[in-house]
């Protein structure tokens, strides 16, 4: 959103952010106009971090999110997104991800033009496209060779299974006086003017089940308020005293439920025998890590993976697009939503591999990372798929979209 908010504001608009606390410093220092939007998902707070552990679990995650985290606090999202939208000075268009499902109320109430984006294609939910769910994973070889008649079965049946899970927000949209809508937890949380897919036609390409006003527009990237902050010293020699090393990372979310990521990617990379670096954000650094490994917070993904033989990480949207980019094969350890979709879908590419979370284990790390590694394949295909990723304009087509909206 960063990177389209640049864009926007390149062509004149004004860009108005309304999220949670936790980013008001860094949206306010890049000259945004900046709003506060509850809850306040901060993950520094140790009730937070507690519920990120619990949000993360495959079976009961969701639920827990959109019920727990979000449903509870759904009117005070919709009075602070409010208050934000008729300003002043009052805005034109409203932007919101899948999450903020007070935004189609405020939308539908003011009669203000809407834009909804997905940012990964499991969120289609498509039975021609079938995601892989993350409670039953192993089901989702067999929901792709079942065909759309069975997914939508399937589908209808997830589809009722959490219609409990929506209560809330289906109660907020009776108090304002609005008439039932649709799901808002599936076609609801579409908007009927724009829907923007802000990824690249490498992860999925439009299906027959989509709504019919999405446009793909590629990765939007965001790389930073500028291009020539210089590599951290300690990184910047230890990549020119060896070979390209192995990069571990878990992204912004899972990092705050790392488990026992670090200390087994660390010994994997010792197994290997290769140098690598730890991408470990607030996490403590270790003491002690084998030759040939540092660990370090945090260094901006597209400085790094480009020089990297291959990376390690959760399967996060934001890192697997990033990967892709930079033209790195990648082994993926997925959490939850969109995580093992992701991981699968890059996995058909012939991209990368695949390792439950719960085998996650130094010696079978280094035996996945030894066959990316070694097999040429691997490195092709995702040479072939940076160079089609580079010709995509991500910022610029969302935006396009936008302004032809308004």
């Amino acid at each position: 959103m960063i990177a389209i908010g640049f864009e926007l504001r390149r062509r004149g608009h004004t860009v108005r952010f309304c999220t949670s606390e936790t980013y008001r410093v860094k949206l306010e220092s890049l000259g945004f106009e900046f709003d506060a939007m509850r809850p306040d998902a901060t993950p520094e707070n140790p009730a937070m971090a507690h519920m990120i552990k619990e949000i993360m679990d495959p079976r009961k995650g969701t639920e827990r999110l959109i019920q727990g985290l979000i449903g509870t606090t759904v009117r005070e999202t919709y009075e602070d997104l409010l208050r934000a939208v008729t300003g002043p000075p009052a805005m034109d268009l409203v932007v919101s991800g899948e999450l903020v499902y007070p935004a189609p109320l405020i939308a539908e109430k003011l009669n203000l033009h809407w834009a909804s984006y997905i940012t990964a294609p499991m969120s289609f939910f498509s039975a021609h496209d079938p995601p892989v769910l993350p409670p039953f994973p192993r089901l989702a070889p067999i929901l792709r060779r079942a065909g759309p008649a069975v997914n939508r079965a399937v589908i209808g049946v997830i589809k009722i299974v959490t219609r409990p899970w929506s209560k809330r927000i289906r109660g907020l949209r009776t108090e304002l006086g609005l008439p039932p809508g649709k799901d808002p937890i599936y076609e609801g949380k579409f908007s009927p003017q724009l829907v923007m897919a802000i990824f690249s036609t490498v992860l999925a390409v439009p299906q027959p089940d989509w709504p019919r006003n999405t446009v793909i527009t590629g990765f939007p990237f965001y790389d930073g308020e500028s291009a020539q902050v210089p590599l951290p010293h300690l990184l910047a020699k230890f990549l020119e005293a060896g070979d390209p090393p192995v990069v571990f990372t878990l992204g912004s979310s899972a990092v705050h439920d790392p488990g026992n990521f670090y200390e087994e990617s660390a010994e994997a990379a010792r197994l290997l025998k290769r140098r690598a670096i730890l991408l470990m954000g607030r996490n403590p650094l270790p003491t002690r890590l084998p030759d040939g490994v540092i660990a370090l917070e945090y260094v901006r993904f597209s400085d790094l993976f480009p020089r990297a033989a291959a990376v390690v990480h959760q399967g996060g949207v934001g890192t697997t697009g990033q990967t892709l980019r930079a033209g790195r094969s990648m082994l993926v350890m997925p959490y939850n939503f969109d995580q093992p979709d992701n991981a699968a879908r890059i996995a058909r590419l012939g991209a990368g591999k695949v390792i439950p979370r719960g085998q996650y284990r130094a010696r079978l790390v280094a035996q996945q990372l030894r066959e990316l590694l070694d097999n040429p394949n691997y490195a092709q295909n995702s040479a072939e798929i940076s160079r089609r990723i580079a010709k995509e304009r991500g910022a610029e087509s969302a935006c396009d979209a936008l302004e032809r909206l308004l």
